[in-house]
Order: C-alpha cells, then structure tokens, then sequence
C-alpha cells in the first residue's frame, strides 16, 4: 500500500508530468509533409511526460491514487485534469490517431498495454467515485481497440519479446489480462492465456546471468514467471517455477545500480529494480501450492532490497526519470495488477 504522505508526493509528480508538454519525445511516421506536430496538436489527452506511453501511465497513476487516497490536498486539482484530460474529444482525437496509415503499430505492445491498464484503473473507481464512471466510459472506444490489437497481435506471434525494455511480451500480457479480467473481455483473457502457454511453458533453467542488461528496467524472467503464475494453476505453476527457476533468484535478488541518473538509458535500473520489487512481491504472495515457502521467503526478503533501491528515486530526480518511475513504485507498492 502507498502511504499517505508517498501519494501526495508521487501524485504532485503526476500532475506535474501529464501537464507538461516539453520535453518530448515524438514517435510519428511521416507518410506526407508534416502538419502540426505539436505534442499537444497531435495528442491532446496524452501530450505530457516525455513520450505518450509515459503520459498513459502517469494517468493510471493519477486514477490509482484517488483510489488508494480519494483525500489527498490535491485530489481536486487531479480531478479537473482528469476531467480535462479524459473527455470524450481529447479521447476521441487519441482514437483517431490509431487510424492513420502509419499508426497500425504505434506504441505496440507496451503503450497499448498501458492504456488497458489505464482504463482498468477507471473501472476500478467508478464504484467509488461518480466522475471515474466517465472516464472510464471515454477510454472505452480507444481501449477496445487496442484491446483488439492486442488480442491479434499476441494470437499471431510465433514467439515472444524477451528484452527488459517496452517490447516485452510478458508485461505488456500482464496488463492485458489485468484489464480483460476487469472490463470482462474474455476473449482478450483467452489469448493472453494461450500466449503465454505457447511462449513460456517449455522454459527450463532461466538463463540469470544474462541479466540485467545496461538499459533494462525490467526482469525478463520474474516477468515471465509473474505472467504464469497468473495464467497456470498453482500445481501446474510450482511444477514449472521449479524447473524454470531450479536453484531460485540467484543473481535476481540483488539490486543494479546506475552509473548516471541523468541518463535516460542508464536510469532505467532503477526502474528495474522497482518492477522487481513488483514482481518479486506477487511471487512472494501466491497460494502456497504455487510457490513453496523457502521460494516465497527469497522473494520478500529480495523485494524489500529491490524496494529500498528503487524507491528513493522515484520522485523529485532527474527529469529522464522523473517521467516514469513513480508508476513502477506505485505498481511495486500498490494492488492488482
């Protein structure tokens, strides 16, 4: 859970990113002379926070701290971006941009898994706040689509992504099966279970040495293994935990350090050990036919380092960081998914 005083922290962070236009990143296939690219012209829901995936996300954040902390001193101020923010015409112009020639993969599959995320997250506090029920009734058109993409998109690939970076195949399924099992979308649920079955149930001996990568921020197998626990059933998940990870988190438990948290690539570590934490935290807590407890126990005790890594540098650093890594912190520290 995020204590008070960390919400109101992170959620300042927040507003501050989804309202700030510049820096940004563009990611924009030109097909003809360019038209206006502002980052507000061409996104007007998801214009801030460097890039558009990292604006998606800081919404999520946004929406998960009214859940948590519906109090906050700034809960009314978060409220009116939201309202601005996630209305029908931003929404639907965000939506539009799906249909251009030359956006068929456009942030594939991290962003779309973000924005599913996103609109669980609403869905989540319609019940407890009447204005979520519109937003989460203005995400509905983009997060169908996108809920469709993915669904081909993961039915089609032979094989899965297995970088530490946005074309991870098990963290953007993650998200996906959290919002299919919130807004009911069984058929999006059933892909990302045979997915991961075709992809990852033969795996055998994780390969730790391989990570970290310079540039990952996040675990290509305590990902994997977080996806199967979600989709297997606990006998069928301990037989495989055991013979994919056999002699436990090895090099895993140990936190990596960034040389330089002004770099946008090297930052990412902290980002790393933050979806660690994450991950290491839901492996720590499954049903004990999943996981048995000396396993379990590695895991807290590795979350709670990775934890202590990450999170001083959640908020406040360098803006490279600043974008994105208080939605890793509340995901480490937070609920589903």
């Amino acid at each position: 859970m995020i204590e008070r005083p960390l919400a109101a922290r992170f959620l300042q962070v927040a507003l501050a990113n989804v309202t700030r236009e510049y820096p940004r990143k563009l990611d924009h296939l030109l097909g003809a002379p360019p038209g206006d690219l502002r980052p507000r012209a061409q996104h007007p829901a998801f214009y801030g926070s460097y890039d558009w995936h990292s604006a998606v996300h800081m919404h999520w954040l946004i929406v998960r701290l009214l859940r948590l902390h519906p109090d906050l001193p700034q809960a009314g101020q978060a409220a009116a971006v939201l309202d601005a923010h996630l209305a029908p015409a931003p929404l639907a112009a965000e939506r539009a941009y799906f249909d251009a020639p030359g956006a068929r993969t456009f942030e594939r599959p991290y962003g779309w898994a973000w924005l599913l995320e996103l609109r669980a997250e609403t869905l989540r506090l319609a019940g407890e706040r009447a204005g979520a029920r519109g937003w989460a009734q203005s995400l509905a058109s983009l997060a169908a689509e996108l809920a469709a993409r993915m669904r081909d998109f993961i039915s089609l690939a032979a094989l899965p992504v297995r970088a530490g970076t946005h074309a991870n195949s098990a963290f953007a399924c993650v998200l996906a099966l959290d919002y299919a099992r919130t807004a009911g979308d069984a058929a999006l649920g059933a892909a990302v279970g045979a997915a991961a079955r075709r992809w990852f149930l033969a795996d055998r001996a994780a390969p730790l040495a391989y990570e970290p990568s310079q540039a990952d921020f996040l675990s290509p197998t305590l990902t994997e293994a977080l996806l199967m626990r979600k989709v297997l059933p606990p006998e069928e998940f301990g037989a495989w935990r055991a013979a994919f990870l056999p002699a436990g988190l090895g090099a895993l438990s140990e936190p990596a350090v960034p040389p330089d948290r002004s770099d946008p690539q090297f930052c990412h570590l902290d980002g790393l050990s933050l979806s660690r934490a994450w991950a290491l935290r839901r492996l720590a807590a499954a049903p004990p036919a999943r996981v048995p407890d000396d396993f379990a126990r590695d895991c807290a005790a590795a979350a709670e380092r990775h934890l202590g890594a990450g999170l001083p540098h959640a908020a406040g650093g360098d803006y490279v960081a600043e974008h994105w890594l208080a939605s890793f912190a509340a995901l480490a520290l937070g609920e589903a998914p």
